[in-house]
């Protein structure tokens, strides 16, 4: 009699077990699949931010297809990659900054003496983001990260068509301490990067958050952001990862194929964000 307990007892436990394991699995594929969705949402939520587009309660999928194409890049070459080549880890839907930067086909080592953002790793490829009003270009969003004091920083910044003024930038993922270099999220310091030069008539990167106040009667004040108040490693990490992403271990080569008419107009015009 005891042994029939005992059995049952454990036929009890291993079916309720099995029970909240199919029941965890199901919640789990449910919740991964809405995260995707989120995450997608999200990052065309930030991309309509900084491109000066974003409408509060307006229909965002409906404003991306209309003025975003995205491109999918070779950072080495600057060149596009042809959609021939997408596969399932490599597609503009799914295309995930840290998954590729550490996967062994389509990530790569970033030399120390040129890992400006300290990153260590990147992407061979990136997806940058052509803002257009019918076929004309308006701007350009390219997507910038690297450390800052507790945190890697994920953002998007914007240049206007001239590829040389910053029209935007805004940062969508970071772990930085509230109120000192959380505060790059302040939209009026958001807001003061507005209208700066990221480059001078050679090409050269100039763009640079600096300490203390900005003297507006300065030469250099067209290229200066004041770095953030109490937050002297996040403010010195924003200009890091500006400045190596725009510069010729970043998206330099891109930027110089664009400018040079070498980007076909249609080249994206099959590829959307699903």
């Amino acid at each position: 009699m005891q042994k029939d307990s005992v059995r049952n007892a454990l036929q009890i436990v291993l079916g309720v077990s099995l029970v909240c394991s199919l029941f965890v699995s199901a919640a789990a594929i449910l919740l991964h699949a809405t995260q995707k969705h989120n995450q997608r949402l999200d990052r065309i939520r930030n991309i309509l931010i900084v491109a000066d587009l974003y409408e509060e309660g307006a229909d965002l999928d409906a404003i991306y297809e209309q003025k975003i194409e995205p491109l999918m890049i070779d950072l080495q070459s600057g060149e596009i990659v042809d959609e021939e080549k997408f596969d399932e880890t490599l597609n503009l839907e799914t295309f995930d900054i840290q998954a590729l930067a550490f996967d062994p086909d389509y990530g790569e080592a970033i030399p120390p003496e040129y890992d400006q953002a300290r990153i260590k790793q990147r992407p061979k490829y990136m997806v940058v983001y052509q803002v257009k009003d019918g076929q004309q270009l308006q701007k350009l969003v390219l997507p910038v990260y690297g450390k800052g004091l507790w945190s890697t920083l994920y953002g998007f910044i914007a240049l206007d068509k001239d590829l040389r003024t910053i029209t935007g930038i805004t940062f969508y993922d970071h772990k930085e301490t509230p109120g000192l270099g959380g505060e790059v999220d302040n939209p009026q310091w958001k807001n003061s990067w507005e209208g700066k030069q990221a480059y001078d008539e050679q090409g050269r990167v100039i763009i640079e958050v600096t300490r203390g106040e900005i003297d507006p009667a300065s030469d250099q004040a067209n290229h200066q952001v004041a770095s953030l108040s109490g937050a002297t490693i996040t403010s010195r990490g924003v200009n890091n990862l500006v400045r190596y992403w725009l510069g010729e271990h970043g998206y330099g080569p891109f930027l110089d194929t664009f400018e040079q008419g070498q980007i076909p107009e249609d080249v994206a015009r099959n590829s959307r964000l699903e």
